[in-house]
């Protein structure tokens, strides 16, 4: 009896336990486990800031540039001949005028030997006319022979004196062919390719070599149309420099030449720059990265290029007062260099936003963090 009365107690006590665990437990698990509360918003944003410098900003331009000569020339005859010699090989450097290849020029010369004799002979019978002029003369003044007699004997000369001209003409034609059997150089540069020999029959116009002049040397490239006010402005000041970076070194030329017009479909203007290469850094083909400085801002505002933010109506950044409140400036962008962009619109000293813009609105609060160095962004002026 006792047994099940025992029973029946731990069976009530089994269902009062059973209830507490569905009516009262629910609530305390759910309040251990629910997930935290989201931030309510407007909170105050976490942002970096920059302060705005003053600095003189150099206005350059980057490009890729081609090495290019400032003459290249294929050496061709003149005549079809036979090459006798070459007097040079093929990389070596030449001076101008020097003899690179000889052709068989017997025939020139026979040529201007005849031509030569010629011109002896009529200058030797033009200077017997002269001395009976001379004599014919005298004997005129005194009436010894007749005036008309004179005359003729000038007449005699005035003749051979334009034949003598006429083979002094067949002289130098003569030497011109004769020229052309030797070739000599055009310009300084260095000798490629030979592509005959000694023996050899070459053709007229046909191309024996080049020579490339090397020293000085150009190197070409453009830049954007937006820029040529500036860069026509530098050119009229004074020599304008243009550097070129080689892996090992910075080489320091200068502008030659802009072209006459803009490049329509590309939007480029294409200019050249003439640089000293003595020690031959630059090779033509050679591809170098160029800098151009077109002008300079003096004491222009500095701030990092990652405050700006880039609108339909234009740019502007957030400055943060003393209050550290945050408030949008309209700015002009005048100038991007590296990390950092020379701007219109601000004061030096005024701190901007660079970290954290993307949670701003006018007026809002912020919570500011370590302020940032310009000249840690790793741009120079």
């Amino acid at each position: 009896m006792k047994t099940r009365r025992l029973l029946t107690l731990l069976a009530l006590a089994g269902v009062v336990a059973a209830s507490y665990v569905l009516l009262v437990r629910p609530q305390a698990a759910h309040a251990v486990t629910a997930p935290a509360a989201a931030a309510p918003r407007g909170g105050v944003p976490l942002v970096r800031l920059a302060a705005a410098e003053q600095r003189d900003v150099a206005v350059e331009v980057e490009a890729n540039g081609t090495v290019v000569p400032l003459s290249s020339v294929e050496i061709r005859p003149h005549v079809t001949r036979q090459l006798t010699q070459v007097h040079v090989k093929e990389g070596q450097f030449v001076a101008a005028d020097t003899l690179l290849f000889s052709l068989d020029d017997r025939g020139e010369r026979a040529a201007l030997d005849r031509a030569q004799a010629q011109l002896d002979r009529d200058q030797a019978v033009l200077a017997d006319l002269e001395r009976q002029y001379r004599r014919s003369s005298e004997l005129s003044s005194q009436k010894f022979i007749s005036a008309s007699a004179a005359d003729g004997v000038q007449t005699q000369v005035e003749s051979q004196r334009a034949l003598v001209q006429a083979d002094l003409a067949a002289v130098r034609s003569a030497q011109v062919d004769l020229s052309y059997t030797a070739i000599r150089a055009p310009s300084a540069g260095r000798v490629g390719v030979v592509n005959v020999y000694a023996g050899s029959l070459v053709q007229a116009n046909a191309v024996l070599a080049s020579v490339t002049q090397i020293d000085p040397i150009a190197v070409s490239f453009t830049v954007p149309e937006k820029g040529v006010a500036a860069l026509l402005g530098a050119a009229k000041s004074g020599p304008v420099a243009v550097s070129a970076a080689l892996p090992d070194a910075v080489l320091t030329g200068r502008l030659s030449f802009i072209d006459s017009s803009v490049d329509a479909v590309a939007g480029v203007i294409r200019i050249k720059a003439q640089f000293d290469n003595a020690d031959t850094r630059l090779w033509p083909g050679q591809y170098v990265q160029t800098r151009i400085t077109l002008s300079r801002l003096r004491g222009a505002v500095v701030v990092p290029l990652a405050a700006i933010i880039t609108q339909s109506d234009g740019a502007l950044v957030y400055s943060v007062d003393e209050q550290q409140s945050a408030r949008p400036r309209k700015v002009r962008l005048l100038h991007a260099f590296g990390n950092l962009a020379a701007v219109d619109g601000l004061k030096v000293g005024e701190r901007v936003v660079i970290e954290g813009k993307q949670n701003l609105r006018p007026g809002v609060k912020v919570n500011v963090g370590k302020d940032a160095l310009l000249a840690n962004a790793g741009s120079r002026p």
